[in-house]
């Protein structure tokens, strides 16, 4: 995405609560879906629409079905949102809707139209459209009259922009201005050098530039309770995860051992490690399984921040706050503006790099941030943490979040805390810099081959027998 010069993505479009399993794949296909039908039912003329056909191409198209980008479609269409559609009933609706082939466009019975779901919901396995691989085109009818058609790309992080009708993007900023805007890391850095700031309070000036103070802290703590409730759930939650791989949901088990073994005489040097594993799990679970989570920045990724924060809040001195919890999340949403504005966090367009590589920097740069460490030592740790996932491929097996992806989250957690601390050894002083290494990523992405870029076309997802 391309911003105006004053302007710097906000912290709460890059954490998002919603569902799973995909930020791109299902959260971003329902805002468009739910766009779409609010724009038409907004329209005199929308008592009139017969039919709506939805397209999916590229990623989407391929790897859709396991990524849940089916029902989201339909339920966004019916106009339900992320944040607040019920997470329990969304596959049983959008069954309903195929069994009795009709639709309520916008959620009105006003609007009910007929849905043939061979016909109006098509994906479009190795078709792609040239500006983004996650494309998807709406196409209302009045009887045999077309009435509108309209195209968006889910880009990542469940961001979603319009077609301006050229097969471009269609950019609308927040126009708010901000006190210290940046793009780069090098900026972020010169603010906080030229102001003697914290990268947190960076991106609370800037924050507090769009709402009031109280608004951002409630909403930044909201944030971390539905982390933590995401947790719970998955800490709680035995079983096997939806689809054809019959994954073990684990978490639930490995919280039981370690509460016991929290209750021996002799205690395991690196417990910690393990629940920082046991928090990445859980959440990843619940993400695979359609639960609510919060998008950071995506979903495929969505348990690192929660699983780092959780090692803070329970093993860092300090940092069992408010306050800390706020400073870490403005940190890592700073460094992920970065990302966001200067490369890509979409698995389709530059494979898992920009997902579990971008959350794991993330992590890094607040982690270090929440124990003392300079300006330069959160930049160093943000470095460390996405050079050592470069050329990561998005290569989910049967098109489903969750092998290699639950997985994946556990060992970018530990690696996030890993950079934090040998940041935290040196003085801020690296031979690469943030920008360098997130310039890198980008180029390691345009030349990765596409069946490595979430289409389960390359890598475990042909060498694993699906069962």
């Amino acid at each position: 995405m391309r911003h105006n010069a004053d302007m710097t993505t906000s912290v709460f479009d890059l954490f998002k609560i919603g569902i799973g399993p995909s930020s791109s794949h299902t959260v971003g296909p329902m805002r468009a879906a739910a766009t779409f039908a609010h724009d038409l039912v907004s329209d005199p003329a929308a008592s009139k629409v017969t039919r709506v056909r939805s397209e999916l191409f590229g990623s989407l198209g391929a790897t859709g079905h396991g990524h849940g980008s089916e029902p989201a479609v339909l339920l966004g269409l019916e106009g339900e949102d992320p944040k607040t559609v019920a997470t329990e009933t969304m596959r049983p609706r959008a069954d309903e809707i195929i069994r009795t082939r009709t639709l309520r466009l916008g959620g009105s019975d006003e609007h009910a139209i007929t849905f043939d779901a061979d016909a109006d919901l098509v994906l479009h396995r190795t078709k792609r459209l040239p500006f983004h691989s996650n494309a998807m085109t709406f196409t209302a009818w009045a009887g045999d009259e077309q009435v509108t058609e309209r195209t968006f790309y889910s880009i990542g992080g469940g961001f979603v922009l319009a077609d301006d009708g050229s097969g471009n993007p269609q950019i609308q900023p927040d126009e708010t201005p901000v006190p210290y805007p940046f793009r780069s890391g090098a900026e972020l850095l010169a603010h906080c050098e030229a102001n003697d700031l914290r990268v947190s309070q960076v991106m609370w000036a800037n924050e507090c530039a769009r709402r009031p103070e109280a608004e951002v802290r409630e909403r930044l703590l909201e944030i971390w309770q539905v982390m933590q409730d995401c947790v719970t759930n998955g800490s709680t939650t035995s079983g096997t995860l939806p689809g054809g791989l019959k994954v073990r949901r684990r978490a639930a088990t490995l919280y039981q051992r370690l509460m016991t073994d929290g209750e021996r005489p002799v205690v395991d040097p690196l417990i910690a490690m393990d629940w920082v594993q046991l928090w990445a799990l859980a959440v990843n679970e619940e993400n695979a399984a359609g639960g609510r989570v919060v998008t950071a920045p995506t979903n495929g990724a969505a348990g690192i921040i929660p699983a780092v924060l959780h090692y803070a809040y329970h093993f860092v001195p300090g940092s069992d706050t408010d306050e800390a919890v706020c400073s870490f999340l403005l940190t890592a949403g700073a460094l992920a503006a970065v990302y966001q504005q200067t490369a890509s966090i979409s698995g389709a367009e530059v494979g898992c790099q920009g997902e579990v590589g971008t959350a794991s920097s993330m992590a890094a740069g607040a982690l270090t941030e929440v124990m003392g460490g300079s300006p330069q030592q959160v930049m160093c740790a943000a470095e460390i943490g996405m050079e050592h996932h470069l050329g990561l491929t998005c290569d989910p097996v049967g098109g489903l979040v969750q092998i290699p992806c639950i997985e994946r989250n556990a060992i970018g957690s530990g690696k996030a805390i890993a950079a934090a601390r040998l940041a935290l050894h040196g003085d801020g002083n690296q031979k690469v810099s943030l920008d360098q290494v997130i310039k890198t990523m980008m180029e390691t992405g345009a030349d990765m081959k596409v069946k490595y870029k979430e289409t389960a076309r390359g890598g475990l997802a042909v060498n694993i027998v699906e069962c």
